[in-house]
Formats: C-alpha cells, sequence, structure tokens
C-alpha cells in the first residue's frame, strides 16, 4: 500500500467531496467482499498504513478551515461504514439466498405447548366435592398448622385419650410452656374445620372440608404420612342416622356408579355417637368376591356417626345455638388417596406423590 492510493483533493466544496467519499465507500464495499476480514483490518484500520489514517492526514488535516466540518462529517460516517463491514460483512444487506434460509412459513402450524392435568388427587377430592355441592353442601377451608385444643380436644380427645395414639402427628418444637390445647401441631383430620365453622355460624350447616393431614403413620403401599381427606358436617333439628345413611348412599352411587350398595356396621370415633364404618359393594367383581376385596364382595371406604354431644358442647361455648338438647347432625370422613387408588387402579400410594411424568402422563 502507498501513499498514491488517497489522492489529494484539490477542491473542498460539497460537489467535490460527496464524489471523493463516495468513491472511497464503494472501495469499501468492494474491498469486504473480496479480501479475508483480516486483510480489509489491516488495509483499513492499520495503525500506520490504513486508508482511513491516510484519508485522516490528506483531507482532513489538509482542509481549509471552513471546509473541516464538511470533510469531518463524511469522514466519521465512511469510518462508520468500514467498521460494520468489518464486523457485520459486505453492508450490502443480506443475499435472496440468505432471505429464503431465514424465511418463515406462515402456514405452517405453530409449536402446541402442551396443557396441564389436574394431578388424580386433586381430581378425585374435586369429584367428591361436587357431589355433596349438588346436594347444597358449601366447601370449608382451614388451616393446616392447628391447636391441640380444636384438633383434639374440642373433636372429644381428652388429653391421655387413648385414640390419639391412633393419631399420633408432627409437633411444633419449643412450646413446652404452653398450655397443652394452645400448643401447635400439624393437623391429624380436617374435623378442626367443623368446630371453628360452628363457632363462627348457627345451625343450620353443612359443609365439606377437603385438605390435606399428618399423621406419624409408615409408609407402605396404602399408608402415607401426608394424605389428603374429605369430611363432612350436616346440622339442623331432627337430623337422623337416616339422613347419614341416605347421603352417603347417594354420594357413593354419584362417585363409583348406581349399582354400588352400601352397608353400615358399627365402629368407634370419640366425635360420633353412634358411631359406622361404610362400605360398599367391591366394584371391581360387583360383590361376587376376588383379590381387591378379599373374597368378601366389600370394600371398607370410611367412616361416619352422629355428632356426640360433647362436641356440641364445645361449639356452645362460643356459639349457644349448638344446643345438644335441641340440635342434631352427622359427620363423615374419607381417604382421597384410597377413593382414587380405587377409581383409577392405582396399586401404591406412593406413586401419587413421586412426581414422575411418566405415572401422571396417564391422566392428562
Amino acid at each position: 500500500m502507498t501513499n498514491a492510493t488517497i489522492p489529494n483533493l484539490t477542491a473542498f466544496d460539497e460537489a467535490a467531496l460527496d464524489k471523493a467519499f463516495a468513491a472511497l465507500e464503494a472501495q469499501a464495499r468492494d474491498d469486504a467482499a473480496g479480501v479475508d476480514t483480516e486483510g480489509f483490518r489491516l488495509k483499513w484500520l492499520g495503525r500506520k498504513q490504513g486508508l482511513l489514517n491516510e484519508v485522516s492526514d490528506r483531507w482532513l488535516k489538509a482542509a481549509p478551515p471552513q471546509a473541516r466540518k464538511a470533510v469531518g462529517q463524511r469522514f466519521k460516517v465512511l469510518k462508520e461504514l468500514v467498521e460494520s463491514l468489518l464486523e457485520g460483512g459486505s453492508g450490502a444487506g443480506p443475499s435472496d439466498a440468505e432471505l429464503k434460509a431465514e424465511a418463515i412459513d406462515i402456514t405452517l402450524p405453530g409449536t402446541r405447548r402442551l396443557t396441564g392435568a389436574e394431578h388424580p388427587i386433586t381430581r378425585t377430592m374435586s369429584e367428591i366435592v361436587s357431589v355433596f355441592a349438588a346436594l347444597g353442601y358449601s366447601v370449608g377451608v382451614g388451616p393446616e398448622v392447628e391447636t391441640d385444643y380444636y384438633n383434639f380436644e374440642s373433636m372429644n380427645f381428652p388429653p391421655n385419650h387413648p385414640a390419639r395414639d391412633t393419631q399420633d402427628t408432627l409437633v411444633v418444637a419449643g412450646q413446652e410452656r404452653r398450655p397443652l390445647r394452645d400448643r401447635l401441631l400439624l393437623r391429624t383430620h380436617t374435623s378442626p374445620v367443623q368446630m371453628r365453622t360452628m363457632e363462627q355460624q348457627p345451625p343450620p350447616v353443612r359443609i365439606v372440608i377437603p385438605g390435606k393431614v399428618h399423621r406419624n403413620d409408615a409408609a407402605d403401599a396404602t399408608h402415607s404420612p401426608i394424605f389428603h381427606q374429605v369430611e363432612g358436617l350436616c346440622v339442623d333439628t331432627s337430623i337422623t342416622f337416616s339422613d347419614l345413611k341416605g347421603t352417603l348412599d347417594h354420594a357413593m352411587k354419584a362417585l363409583f356408579g348406581s349399582a354400588v350398595k352400601t352397608r353400615f356396621y358399627p365402629s368407634f370415633f370419640p366425635f360420633t355417637e353412634p358411631s359406622a364404618d361404610v362400605q360398599i359393594s367391591c366394584i371391581f367383581c360387583g360383590g361376587k368376591g376376588c383379590r381387591k376385596c378379599k373374597q368378601s364382595g366389600w370394600i371398607e371406604l370410611l367412616g361416619c356417626g352422629m355428632v356426640d354431644p360433647a362436641v356440641f358442647a364445645f361449639a356452645a361455648l362460643k356459639q349457644p345455638a349448638y344446643d345438644p338438647k335441641k340440635i342434631s347432625g352427622f359427620a363423615f370422613g374419607m381417604g382421597v388417596e384410597r377413593i382414587a387408588m380405587m377409581k383409577y387402579g392405582i396399586s401404591e400410594i406412593g406413586s401419587l406423590f413421586a412426581g414422575d411424568m411418566r405415572f401422571l402422563n396417564q391422566f392428562a
């Protein structure tokens, strides 16, 4: 490269400057298309013999004072063009082949985003709640961290009652100085919401209570320390055990089909008297006997009973309308996982909590 590459300017009017700089811009585009990147950089931006340095020395510095502004503006445009050519190619815009390669066919279908689906526990819980909602029941909710009073004492589990052992749970640490009834724990059933509801509103009450509960149970194929329940409470005047049987018989038929039969047999729960366990005819064999029902033709599904007057007595402390002599009611509770496992043929309760997408995709 020699100094003759950049000729001296003899005129500095607008027309002469436009012509001179247009020629340099054309040369820069040709060089960017014809030489490698490093060669182009050295030719135009070299520190000693780069063409831009020559333009600066021969045109910008040599320009008369009145023309320096016009030369400087054009020089700046030329320098920006050279730098852009060095970074991005010829600067002449993408070729037709490049444009065609980048084109998007707007007539093609878009990428379909996968839609989520309800977890089988959530779906089963919603089905159960909807059955009772159709009967006029509202939904009650309450905290998962409860006091001993609401979880046990108000449900007729007095301190040291042996029935507490079957509902051993996790207790919040550092509460030894508190009275027993005020100590916090993870609720073992959704029954505390029954008491909270009765304290807040007088009868009549008809609620179902879905939610997560915790018990100190060893995990196996059918047990988990975390599970879900749906409990129900109906309180009014003249509520009888016949009302309870009719309600649950209707609910089981709505969940498992009109051919399902129910039967009740005596049991014990501290918060109901009399109490009963409810069995349904086996939905797998139609009551004939199979491995699922242990050849009995029946499957135990839930517990229920008439609300114990002692529970109403606790509610009456804040809501006098719950006088055990004037009102009556029934309560029931069922495990959501057990029903989900029956409805969807799931053999291991742990599968519902493992988060395995291969398992969950079956229900999408």
